[in-house]
């Protein structure tokens, strides 16, 4: 009689912080198929920062500062070629005209209301096409906002009847249960979801506590773990400039020491981290396997990592550029 093999298995590909780009994004959902996984995870940091005002000066004529560069456009395929490097490159084009932009430039709060309307639009506009496209392939995705990602973000993630916003509680997939949690702890740059080390530790010890032992766990924590090299960000100095030494940029551990305790406490065959864009990195925290795949967002290009499971143990791994 012919054994059974029981073990459970899952094939994962994971990204994060890809932080508005259009074209990241669509990768990120082709990357299934692509690269025949069984369920993609995303770890946060989904929309973008920043409006750049196309502005109308003469009908059909538009000028735009796109990242430094003065351009001027017409109506028609030049416009809409320029808004979409604008997209892809994680920033969101607005079309406006001289009065309006006065307007925005002597009122924060009218520039804060068209930056909320263009993303809550975009991210509504993501999820309708994760559904479709996700549900088409069969592939389950488990998503959550990041630290930079404004609260509405959630919510609109929640509206997704095919993708799952993970952020707070414990799913399944598969045979594996996946605990998430998006946000960071403080940061220089005060971003919108920050917590101290002791609400982490809170948060995560409610989450964790939901948590099936007899099932293998995931981590899906957008705070990368304290000194454990998925950490290292360019130092920064009090006015938020780059701190150097010797002409090279300096680096410093900034993860969360509550993620590291929670690890360690709970060890999970897998955990996954984003946050840090320059710390591509995986390691070991004691049975623990971790991987920060880091983030190249404004290249327009996907870094993430392909994560085997079989069992309580990680069976292969791959840090893939696309």
């Amino acid at each position: 009689m012919a054994l059974i093999n029981r073990t459970p298995k899952l094939k994962i590909f994971y990204a994060s912080d890809i932080h508005g780009s259009e074209r990241v994004f669509r990768k990120f959902l082709n990357a299934g198929e692509f690269y025949r996984v069984d369920a993609l995870v995303f770890g946060g940091d989904l929309t973008g920062k920043a409006v750049i005002p196309f502005v109308e000066h003469t009908p059909g004529c538009f000028t735009a500062d796109v990242f430094g560069v003065t351009r001027v456009v017409s109506v028609g395929a030049e416009l809409n070629d320029l808004e979409q490097f604008v997209r892809d490159k994680g920033s969101y084009p607005y079309r406006t005209d001289p009065e309006e932009l006065r307007a925005m430039q002597d009122d924060d709060k009218l520039v804060a209301d068209v930056f909320s309307r263009l993303m809550s639009e975009t991210a509504e506009n993501w999820v309708t096409l994760a559904d479709e496209r996700l549900r088409k392939a069969g592939i389950p995705c488990v998503m959550m906002p990041g630290n930079d990602d404004e609260p509405e973000v959630k919510a609109i993630l929640s509206q997704g009847d095919w993708i799952q916003d993970g952020e707070g509680r414990v799913v399944r997939i598969g045979a594996y249960q996946i605990a998430s949690f998006g946000w960071a702890t403080t940061t220089p740059w005060h971003s919108p979801r920050e917590v101290t080390e002791e609400v982490m530790a809170q948060r995560l010890d409610e989450i964790t506590a939901g948590l099936d032992p007899d099932i293998p766990a995931i981590f899906n924590l957008h705070d990368p773990p304290a000194a454990s090299g998925l950490d290292l960000a360019y130092k920064v100095t009090d006015d938020l400039k780059a701190d150097t030494a010797g002409g090279q940029s300096m680096l410093e551990a900034v993860g969360s020491v509550s993620v590291r305790e929670a690890i360690l406490r709970v060890a999970p065959v897998l955990s996954l981290h984003g946050h840090i864009h320059e710390s591509r990195n995986t390691t070991k925290l004691g049975s623990t396997f971790a991987v920060n795949p880091g983030s190249s967002y404004t290249e327009g290009v996907l870094q993430g990592a392909i994560i085997s499971l079989a069992g309580h143990k990680v069976s292969g791994f791959q840090l893939v550029t696309g």
